[in-house]
């Protein structure tokens, strides 16, 4: 590549030790949403920069992946849910093909939560409780933006948002969008990925088998 030389930075000679305290099976909760809720609040508690911040990767139906931040924004026993435009390449590849995976990367604090499994939209009541109370900014952004199509140009855009800004101001409620929403991800699988030393990590993997989730630990 033009204007590489030796004196640049090499990847392959980047290395960091973790170091931290080892992850026993036992001190894990039985139900891996209780274990994220711990290590989110943990997550939070370090003050990472937006730790709700997930990988999100789909796929097209023959198998095409692709990939993008998100930030999740409820998580319960059910799942965790992130809202975004049906219509977009993520939507309308999950409504071809609902298998999923999360990847929430803490690296400041040398961990990963990993979740595969399928999501499905939610109900619109909550997506219109969420819609609600999102700031007025961001609720004219999701109607002046038709996520992952082509557009002409950012004043195109900016365009659209300033005749939506007129139309609905300040004070005045915005109705939700009707190809906008959230997606729930029930999880299938969902590992815990510690780093350590020598890059003996620790992974520990919950899988769903008959409705009860089993515990094993993964090599690193």
């Amino acid at each position: 590549m033009a204007g590489v030389t030796d004196q640049d930075i090499d990847p392959a000679m980047m290395r960091k030790q973790y170091r931290s305290e080892i992850v026993h099976e036992e001190s894990l909760a039985e139900d891996p949403m209780e274990q994220f809720t711990r290590w989110f609040q943990q997550a939070a508690d370090s003050h990472l920069f937006e730790p709700n911040a997930m990988v999100v990767s789909t796929a097209t139906p023959d198998g095409r992946p692709s990939s993008r931040t998100v930030l999740l924004k409820q998580f319960d026993s059910r799942g965790f849910v992130f809202f975004t435009n049906y219509a977009s390449r993520k939507g309308r590849e999950l409504a071809q093909n609902p298998h999923i995976a999360l990847l929430f990367p803490w690296h400041p604090i040398a961990r990963q939560v990993i979740v595969t499994g399928t999501a499905s939209r939610i109900g619109r009541d909550e997506t219109a409780a969420y819609f609600r109370s999102r700031p007025h900014g961001s609720q004219l952004g999701a109607w002046a933006s038709e996520q992952s199509s082509v557009i002409g140009s950012r004043a195109e855009l900016d365009s659209r948002y300033a005749e939506l800004e007129e139309r609905y101001p300040e004070g005045e409620q915005v109705p939700v969008p009707p190809e906008w929403g959230g997606l729930r991800v029930v999880p299938q699988e969902v590992e815990f990925w510690q780093g350590h030393e020598n890059r003996l990590h620790d992974r520990l993997h919950y899988v769903l088998e008959d409705g009860k989730w089993r515990l094993e630990r993964l090599c690193p």
